[in-house]
């Protein structure tokens, strides 16, 4: 039977002109902005101590973290979705300026209350800027060669995540913790700059009615996920055991949110997150990919910092300096994987290598001992690195490929929005296992420790490890070598999973029109190259010369005879 495939809104400015020095320089604009937005992921990490201290706000001190992935995770499909409805300029625009404005707020916080609110906007912000880079991205460059574009972005997603801790722990020690957060404004600024002048993108004139019911049931659903993940990981007087009665109403009401989600989005006219993507297998598979290596990345990277400082002596800064042959790894694999895909069009070989590589780096990991040499450490990071850097990115490039041209915006937020959700279950779950086992491990070391010996298992910090005299210090550093290695293997499954997923990766050839020419809202950079429509993943080129301005199209037109499409 045929089919029709969506009309491109009406666009409300002229059509521009996709010349290589336009690509760059929105590209410039949309690193900026990625950058600062995964940056702030990791920065407040070594500097937290300091800042709750500071800010009297040591019991709470989760809410820093929490507010800021809460608020990242919730508007995720919101900027995907209304991107794709109402174009991403004005979206792009106000996430920079969100941030930037967040940014001068935490640093300027007075209270730790103001802190945490201001980290919540920081990630109202942060999210549009983590999902519209991505999406223009695939509006602005054609698929087969989006690779070395996505390549530097993955990478900028590991170097952020390494060089976050480090810098934080830098302006701790020798500056101001404020400037963790003052850093983002001149960056912002300059984003926001080159992002006005140059991203010319077109507008919609949308008549589509939001989902409000879906947006509604998607915030609880996301926010008590979020939230109970965190809260059943912190420690002390801020967390809740699992027996909580609140912890099992938060998740009683989380469950019955995602079921009433499911049911709102399978009825409504224009949902947030059209359910029959996934009836497409490659998204599908590159969105459980990316859950997956949100729940492994993300949980390795929480607690290495720690075992370093713990068994090593290294102080905040030295401990980041520690993991640079990770975000090494990621950047070697990205970008040389992002140039591989230009240059020869596949791309499925990279997340099967790459998941591989990243499971036998976890598994590694698994043997780390607390007097190890940091020569050996640096390759077991550099390894799983490297495994990573040929995923990320990858899988995104492959859900965008295999979507319909009107909703790469809402699959790439998709994509985004389940790696968040798996970082924020995996962190909880692998928090679990290790701080159970380092609890039994310490009360070993301390059991038959003397009054006054230097040190108590439920105050220990890395300076308080070093003073300790021996044999209590090396038992201590055993304790949660001991309890950190064996907890890697509950990574390692999860991880071959994601394997085991990419050898089903269906490899679609990879498109040469860009998102916005196959949309009709933009100009190839020869000046032809239109293309309206898509048949089941294949573009429909209408052939204009240099100049010529697409007229109105009719809302649809039929697909070809379905025996000829099989």
């Amino acid at each position: 039977m045929a089919t029709a495939t969506p009309q491109a809104p009406a666009v409300d400015k002229p059509l521009i002109h996709l010349t290589p020095k336009t690509v760059w320089l929105i590209f410039g604009a949309l690193m900026a902005g990625m950058f600062m937005s995964s940056l702030d992921q990791s920065i407040v990490g070594t500097a937290m101590p300091t800042i709750v201290g500071e800010l009297n706000g040591v019991e709470h001190q989760g809410w820093v973290v929490t507010a800021y992935i809460l608020a990242i995770a919730i508007v995720m499909p919101l900027y995907g979705k209304f991107g794709d409805l109402f174009g991403r300029r004005w979206p792009f625009l106000i996430a920079i300026g969100l941030f930037t404005v967040a940014s001068a707020g935490a640093g300027f916080a007075q209270s730790f209350g103001e802190l945490v609110l201001w980290r919540g906007v920081q990630g109202l912000g942060g999210g549009g800027l983590m999902i519209l880079s991505q999406a223009i991205i695939a509006d602005i460059v054609p698929a087969k060669d989006r690779g070395k574009y996505m390549g530097p972005m993955g990478a900028l997603f590991g170097i952020s995540a390494v060089i976050g801790p480090l810098l934080g722990g830098f302006f701790t020690q020798h500056a101001d913790w404020r400037w963790c957060f003052w850093l983002n404004i001149p960056i912002g600024l300059a984003a926001f700059a080159i992002a006005w002048f140059t991203l010319k993108l077109p507008t919609h004139r949308s008549g589509k009615r939001i989902d409000v019911a879906g947006i509604f049931f998607m915030v609880v659903a996301t926010s008590g996920l979020v939230l109970a993940t965190s809260w059943s990981s912190w420690t002390g007087k801020s967390g809740y055991d699992w027996t909580d009665p609140a912890l099992l109403a938060l998740v009683i009401g989380t469950v019955l949110s995602i079921a009433a989600f499911i049911m709102v989005e399978l009825r409504a006219e224009e949902p947030l997150l059209p359910l029959r993507l996934f009836k497409n297998p490659t998204f599908t598979i590159a969105t459980a990919i990316g859950l997956i290596l949100g729940m492994g990345m993300f949980a390795a990277l929480a607690f290495l910092p720690t075992f370093l400082q713990m068994s090593t002596g290294a102080g905040v800064t030295e401990s980041g300096f520690l993991l640079l042959p990770m975000m090494v790894g990621v950047m070697i694999t990205a970008i040389g994987s992002g140039i591989a895909i230009t240059k020869t069009g596949r791309y499925k070989i990279f997340p099967v290598v790459g998941l591989a590589i990243t499971t036998g780096g976890v598994a590694w990991l698994t043997q780390i001992t607390g007097d190890m040499s940091m020569w050996l450490f640096g390759a077991m990071i550099f390894v799983l690195g490297a495994g990573m850097g040929l995923v990320m990115q990858t899988i995104v490039l492959a859900v965008q490929n295999s979507v319909d041209p009107h909703e790469i915006g809402t699959a790439t937020s998709t994509n985004n929005f389940f790696r968040e959700i798996g970082a924020a279950v995996g962190t909880a779950l692998f928090s679990t296992m290790f701080t159970t086992k380092l609890a039994e491990n310490l009360a070993g070391v301390f059991a038959g420790a003397p009054a006054g010996s230097g040190g108590e298992a439920s105050s220990l910090t890395p300076a308080a490890v070093q003073a300790l005299p021996e044999p209590l210090k090396t038992g201590v550093i055993d304790a949660f070598t001991n309890a950190l290695a064996p907890s890697f293997w509950y990574l390692v499954p999860v991880i071959a999973v994601g394997f085991v997923l990419a050898l089903f990766l269906r490899e679609v050839k990879l498109s040469d029109v860009a998102g916005m020419v196959a949309r009709g809202e933009a100009l190839a950079a020869d000046g032809s190259g239109i293309a309206s429509e898509t048949v089941d993943g294949a573009i429909v080129v209408d052939d204009l010369s240099a100049g010529e301005l697409p007229t109105q199209r009719d809302s649809a037109r039929e697909d070809v005879d379905a025996g000829a499409r099989r």
